[in-house]
């Protein structure tokens, strides 16, 4: 197995980790922020994919609504505007730059549902702008990126949670409980997998003009200047550096972030990995698709 760079590694193995402190409970009791005849209005950063799953399951609650939506596509943002309306009869404001809608007055929350590249951005801004803040995981793409999230989260007064929906899930929690209970005596190895099958290879495809109606400069952010390609964009983002870090913060962070909750683990103190494009060694991806990391705590 090849071994993968120093700070690539970093940066998927302490990023698996790193949205536990900031964990807040926001979901929890919605009332609890406001009385219980007001009402929370949510704005929506990033449309597509989680951010509307995200909107959606929040939309379930009492007292919420969706007053704003901001995407650099126009496409999509024209597309969920029309979800929402027929959903709550009520048309949100669109915005393509997210900064403006910031500075709606009438917004108390705002989902973070972008690529992994700009959730650093989006969250300070947000909190800055003096609103509430649901980031989707990964917390972010470097562990700087990290500390300045968690340094504007303790310099504010408003609540923030990173999206760990598996904390929810009555199995997790009853599984938790078990192993906190000490009925299994010292547990010495803990193991996280996941097989996934629905992964397939990423084509090669030639850069093209971003599609009309798409902000590619505003969706590139702090990301690397590149020429549009359609590999990068949207779901498949998650397969490229610049953006992301591949399936270990796409979906390995859910397991470990069970498995560090069960066991009460905090920093490790020593890390080991193996792996590489092992499944799809020729595709267009950069991301290992097949990753084998050893995580060394106290006791």
């Amino acid at each position: 197995m090849s071994k993968l760079p120093r700070r690539k590694f970093l940066q998927q193995t302490t990023l698996a980790t790193a949205g536990l402190s900031l964990s807040g409970s926001l979901l929890a009791n919605p009332v609890s922020i406001f009385g219980a005849n007001d009402r929370l209005n949510f704005g929506l950063i990033g449309c597509n994919g989680m951010g509307w799953s995200n909107m959606q399951a929040h939309l379930k609650l009492p007292n919420v609504t969706c007053i704003a939506l901001a995407d650099v596509d126009q496409r999509v943002l024209d597309r969920r505007a029309g979800e929402l309306k027929k959903m709550t009869g009520k048309a949100p404001k669109l915005y393509t730059d997210y900064r403006k809608m910031l500075e709606n007055k009438d917004i108390d929350v705002v989902i973070i549902g972008t690529p992994d590249h700009w959730h650093c951005l989006n969250m300070v801004d947000a909190l800055q702008a003096g609103k509430h803040v649901y980031v989707e995981k990964p917390l972010a793409n470097s562990i700087e990126e990290c500390n300045v999230m968690l340094k504007a989260a303790n310099a504010s007064d408003k609540l923030v949670q990173v999206g760990q929906w598996q904390r929810s899930g009555q199995q997790y929690d009853e599984a938790i409980k078990y192993v906190q209970s000490g009925k299994l005596g010292q547990i010495r190895l803990v193991k996280c997998w996941a097989y996934q099958g629905w992964m397939n290879p990423v084509p090669e495809k030639p850069n093209t003009t971003p599609p009309p109606g798409v902000d590619y400069a505003m969706w590139l952010g702090p990301a690397p200047k590149r020429p549009f390609n359609e590999n990068r964009f949207h779901f498949n983002f998650r397969w490229f550096w610049d953006y992301a870090g591949g399936l270990m913060t796409d979906w390995g962070v859910h397991e470990l972030d069970i498995a560090l909750f069960a066991m009460g683990a905090k920093a490790p103190k020593s890390i080991l990995a193996s792996g590489g494009k092992l499944a799809y060694p020729d595709d267009a991806s950069e991301t290992p698709d097949t990753l084998q990391t050893v995580y060394e705590f106290d006791n």
